[in-house]
């Protein structure tokens, strides 16, 4: 293919992507920024075999015109300190840098930074060298079943004696004429509930019947019964301590036909103000400060019963009279996306997954020198791969679960995500040995777009039997 073509391909790409996710009232892309990079790899998806020299075209615009500026760059592998660093001078706004090669699976990443009118400006670009090949630092413990079994059986008989729905209440403020939408608090374990919106089609049984919290049964309000069965999604959150997000904004699978649970999972009431969720936040010693507590025994951490309340939300949803009683799928993104294929992983019924660049994979990556981990980027200077806490992770990383999940699965990941880096999620979508598809974006961060987000819901539609 004629290399300027390619390149002015790319870039109309680049734009009209940019503009899927802005408002309808135009904006102009860049998105209310006035300088515009462009890195264009010498190989078109962004990958090389390993030791193939990569050479990467870089073009800083002001305006959409190129500025002739110098950039200073670094090149370092994924997630790791920079191994080289340099200068160059753009001329008529352009510039190649040999980014040089890897002999080892992985990825180098790029850093650029420009100096102009007393602002620095700053982009980067990951480039691959044979991912296919990566291979997980955790490792897969010979009782992992048995204890998450023994787990998920402990869950439930804590429950046995108490109902597990403890608020069934519709939200008018979501529910609209064709989409019905409720709030629901569910008992997972003997000390653990987690709250959660359930949006389902306005027809449902559910809609038009009322819950007996005595027994966790729905009886009819009207004398009638639909016929008509759904699918069930359940969708786990992001990482952090804060509120569900919008509910409606994907109000899209309740209007296909879907029943769908948007969970969080730290028990807390979703319409607690910004301060409160706040508040419990510090206590946990920042945002994400969950993701360490009890880490030194596997039985005492904190996403143990987060895991747990995941199948147990699967419960809760084939309980749902208006279930079709077989299709069953999980989707979300980063720790939601790591909690999707853990859910698939440990629960059979399980029938199909989408996630989006997974958290919390072979996160203990880094104790190994010169090797990239996952998020939450657990190091060896903050004193979080002792041997006890890389014992207790091997039960809690994706890597082990992926290699347990039998249903199909849709991974969407991108090559410039510092958040959850690629090299971790090609080492779960290499571990997946089930039926599987990808969307892979080398130019996206840690986001995916509104399109992409109904693509999949129209990937899951394709596996409803």
């Amino acid at each position: 293919m004629n290399r300027n073509y390619y390149k002015w391909m790319c870039i109309l790409a680049v734009i009209l992507f940019s503009t899927s996710f802005i408002p309808v009232h135009a904006e102009n892309y860049p998105y209310r920024s006035d300088y515009l990079w462009l890195t264009l790899p010498d190989h078109a998806d962004w990958l090389y075999k390993t030791g193939e020299m990569a050479k990467v075209e870089v073009t800083l615009c002001q305006y959409g015109i190129p500025q002739n500026v110098e950039v200073s760059y670094e090149i370092g592998q994924d997630m790791l300190p920079a191994r080289e660093n340099g200068k160059v001078m753009l001329k008529n706004g352009r510039a190649t840098i040999n980014m040089g090669t890897m002999k080892k699976p992985g990825f180098l990443d790029l850093r650029l930074k420009a100096a102009i009118g007393g602002k620095t400006y700053e982009h980067h670009a990951k480039v691959g060298f044979s991912p296919e090949q990566l291979k997980p630092y955790t490792k897969n413990p010979s009782d992992f079943d048995a204890f998450w079994q023994k787990t998920i059986e402990d869950a439930r008989k804590g429950v046995e004696s108490r109902k597990m729905i403890t608020k069934f209440e519709k939200v008018e403020k979501y529910s609209t004429d064709d989409v019905e939408c409720f709030l629901v608090k569910l008992h997972t374990d003997r000390q653990h509930s987690i709250y959660g919106y359930l949006t389902m089609p306005k027809d449902c049984f559910m809609a038009n019947s009322k819950l007996s919290m005595a027994n966790d049964k729905w009886s009819t309000v009207n004398g009638q019964s639909s016929t008509k069965k759904y699918p069930i999604v359940l969708c786990p959150p992001g990482a952090g301590i804060k509120t569900i997000k919008e509910p409606m904004r994907n109000h899209y699978y309740a209007q296909n036909g879907f029943i769908r649970f948007e969970m969080e999972i730290h028990g807390l009431h979703p319409e607690m103000t910004a301060e409160q969720f706040g508040e419990i936040s510090s206590a946990f010693s920042g945002v994400n400060g969950y993701l360490e507590n009890g880490l030194d025994n596997r039985d005492n951490y904190y996403m143990k019963h987060v895991y747990t309340a995941c199948v147990r939300a699967i419960d809760f949803l084939c309980s749902l009279p208006d279930w079709d009683g077989k299709n069953v799928f999980v989707q979300g993104g980063s720790q939601g996306g790591a909690l999707s294929l853990i859910t698939a992983g440990l629960d059979e019924r399980v029938t199909g997954c989408v996630a989006n660049h997974p958290a919390l994979s072979d996160m203990a990556g880094y104790a190994e020198e010169g090797r990239t981990g996952g998020y939450p980027h657990f190091r060896k200077e903050s004193h979080m791969l002792t041997t006890e806490k890389i014992g207790t992770m091997q039960y809690y990383d994706v890597v082990n679960f992926a290699r347990r999940i039998k249903c199909p699965v849709y991974l969407t990941w991108g090559y410039n995500d510092n958040v959850c880096p690629p090299t971790t999620s090609y080492i779960v979508w290499n571990l997946i040995t089930s039926k599987k598809d990808s969307l892979i974006t080398p130019i996206n961060e840690h986001w995916t777009t509104s399109d992409t987000g109904f693509s999949q819901m129209q990937w899951l539609k394709k596996l409803v039997q």
